[in-house]
């Protein structure tokens, strides 16, 4: 096939689809760590009287008193406490202690 429109590849797939999905997850990555820290999810830690703040209150609150490993609120700090990513991202400065560096 010629590049027309509606045009495919070998595989079925409209390359001008896979473009716009392309950059849309790009988007996606880039756009959550601003979120996160928007809603309270931070470096430091989560932000007191933000929202963030309050799902971690009412998530301990159900759980007796504390927030549970591998909850979405732990989660979510977790994520907001090393934004670009564990293993390869720019989570944490040079020299700072970080989990995923082994030895």
């Amino acid at each position: 096939m010629s590049g027309g429109e509606g045009a495919q590849d070998v595989c079925g797939r409209e390359p001008g689809k896979v473009a716009v999905v392309a950059v849309g997850g790009g988007l996606a990555v880039v756009a959550a760590p601003v979120v996160l820290s928007a809603v309270g999810f931070t470096a430091t830690g989560i932000t007191a009287s933000s929202l963030a703040a309050k799902m971690m209150s009412v998530t301990a609150i159900a759980n007796g008193g504390g927030v549970p490993a591998g909850s979405l609120v732990a989660t979510l700090q977790s994520v907001g406490r090393y934004p670009g990513g564990c293993c390869g991202g720019r989570g944490g400065r040079v020299g700072e202690s970080h989990p995923c560096r082994w030895g």
